[in-house]
């Protein structure tokens, strides 16, 4: 699945176009790389998102297409 596609998904970023805007303007990286949008993401990677002057971790831990809004925090875990 797409970087900003799963973004989307597990609500880690409301929307899409913005999760892109994200990785475009290189404030998201995976393991430790700066990637593009369009990376696929697979579980166990680490996804670091710069807010500002803050930033989140997370690990995926399910890559899905669909998910309920419940069952979106199940996706991955905070760091």
């Amino acid at each position: 699945m797409r970087l900003d596609k799963y973004l989307k998904v597990s609500r880690l970023i409301k929307r899409r176009t913005v999760a892109n805007e994200a990785c475009d303007a290189g404030r998201v990286s995976v393991n430790g790389k700066t990637v593009k949008a369009s990376y696929e993401v697979k579980v166990g990677d680490e996804i670091e998102i710069g807010f500002g002057d803050r930033s989140v971790r997370a690990r995926i831990l399910r890559v899905q297409e669909n998910v309920r809004k419940e069952e979106a925090e199940d996706m991955f875990e905070y760091l």
